[in-house]
């Protein structure tokens, strides 16, 4: 049954704002609300349409009269957030992620309306570890669980919502596992990592990345919405990037840093708000993670349009990111080490 009436958390950022757009655009919806503990950007607002933003804070049980006022059927949870930063510390992300979605879903209990709930959720509670398996499905566990961040709340909140759908099996309840976000629009703090001059990364490290085009991301939650399609799944586009190849592709100069020195570094790029990586986004840029997403094509319909290369690629073209080193002067270089190597011999 397609939705009447939608509410979207985390309408003050890039995925919420832009999904509520995407679904105040159909006329078949009849109203669609917002909502966030802040306003979003003018520009932001100008784009979501005549969807209607209300500023709520889903930790509040309030949220609960704004979905019974606004007669809601489905509920789209966008809001995790994995910016301990971006959130004012660590305590308050977990508060608004984990004590914001039980709130949220005691509401939904409540609720003889909602028929559908989307989570939002990530790969990242696969984890990153040296064991992992070439490739995660659904019906995988990490080898190394998740002991903070995140990651660990991404865990805890999947929990919740299966505990939900069992109290209420007439909901028709969806868990998308997504990818890492890249693209010309999107901020992240991978998105910034790309963009520094100088990149560092760990020696003898090079993971693999499979990466989502945000636009693919926002097409995958408004279907979700749209469409009953119970369950859990992955969500990422085809093929890999090694992380020394995407720096390359950036047009980046990589500078592979002694493991010993990768806290202090990262200390000193948390300080200067310039990136807001976490232990397990550390985690992530040294191991890698690759998820399949058979389930994604055969059972929920879904193509992503850009490979993992060309999401990459839209990205570093969209920022305009130009190579600090030429290709002569790279090939000159070479050719410097490689005189000198045989010199040594």
């Amino acid at each position: 049954m397609a939705p009447s009436v939608v509410l979207v958390t985390g309408a003050s950022r890039f995925i919420g704002a832009h999904l509520a757009a995407r679904l105040a655009a159909d006329p078949s919806i009849d109203r669609v609300l917002g909502v966030d503990t802040v306003p979003p950007s003018r520009e932001l607002l100008r784009g979501m349409g005549r969807a209607e933003f209300v500023r709520a804070d889903i930790r509040n049980p309030l949220i609960a009269k704004v979905i019974a006022s606004a007669e809601v059927d489905t509920i789209m949870h966008t809001s995790l957030s994995s910016s301990p930063g971006a959130s004012g510390g660590r305590v308050a992300m977990k508060e608004m992620n984990v004590i914001g979605t039980m709130q949220l879903l005691a509401a939904c209990q409540r609720s003889p309306r909602v028929r559908r709930l989307v989570l939002k959720s990530t790969t990242a509670v696969y984890g990153s570890s040296p064991r992992d398996p070439a490739i995660f499905t659904e019906a995988m566990a990490s080898k190394a669980l998740p002991s903070g961040g995140y990651a660990k709340d991404a865990a805890e909140i999947e929990g919740y919502v299966r505990g939900f759908g069992r109290r209420r099996p007439d909901v028709s309840v969806s868990v998308l596992r997504f990818a890492n976000f890249i693209g010309p629009r999107i901020d992240t703090a991978l998105t910034r990592y790309f963009a520094l001059p100088i990149v560092p990364t760990v020696l003898g490290y090079d993971a693999r990345m499979q990466l989502l085009h945000s636009e693919d991301a926002l097409a995958v939650l408004e279907q979700a919405a749209r469409e009953d399609l119970p369950g859990m799944f992955n969500v990422g586009a085809s093929g890999v990037l090694l992380l020394s190849q995407a720096i390359r592709r950036a047009g980046r100069v990589q500078v592979s840093l002694p493991g010993s020195v990768v806290g202090p570094v990262s200390r000193f790029f948390r300080g200067t708000r310039l990136l807001d990586f976490t232990s397990e986004q550390m985690r992530f840029l040294n191991f890698g993670r690759v998820v399949d997403t058979t389930k994604l094509r055969e059972t929920f319909g879904f193509t992503p349009r850009w490979t993992t290369r060309q999401a990459f690629d839209d990205f570093a073209q969209g920022r305009q990111l130009r190579p600090l080193i030429s290709t002569e002067q790279m090939h000159a270089m070479e050719n410097r080490v490689m005189a000198t190597a045989r010199a040594l011999r």
